[in-house]
């Protein structure tokens, strides 16, 4: 899990990244995103009900996500000033092997020019 200091706090926190945020897919995963003027990023992870009535799968899913993230970002050592939302729609995330999560997320990711 990431700290609470990465989090959103309530919906309309996530208002601002909705509106003006750039938007990459990469599959079943889609990144918005927007620079901010915090030292550090935000990050908010999306899984919807219509791609699983399960809150198990759905938490899953999401978990996975948040491991990812904070281990990449120690990977990139650069503090990354920007806000995140991550929107899931498909709900093989929850069973799919690690490194296909992983080169999936890092596509992502390159392809909003994060990072490495």
């Amino acid at each position: 899990m990431i700290s609470r200091k990465n989090r959103f706090r309530g919906r309309n926190s996530l208002d601002h990244v909705y509106k003006k945020g750039r938007t990459v897919k990469s599959g079943p995963l889609s990144l918005k995103y927007v620079p901010s003027k915090r030292e550090d990023y935000r990050l908010a992870v999306v899984v919807s009900k219509k791609v699983s009535k399960s809150a198990v799968t759905r938490n899953r899913i999401r978990r996975r996500i948040f491991e990812l993230f904070r281990k990449k970002r120690a990977e990139y050592g650069t503090p990354i000033n920007h806000d995140f939302i991550i929107s899931v729609f498909d709900d093989k995330l929850a069973d799919m092997p690690a490194e296909e999560l992983s080169r999936m997320f890092e596509k992502l990711m390159s392809s909003a020019h994060i990072g490495p």
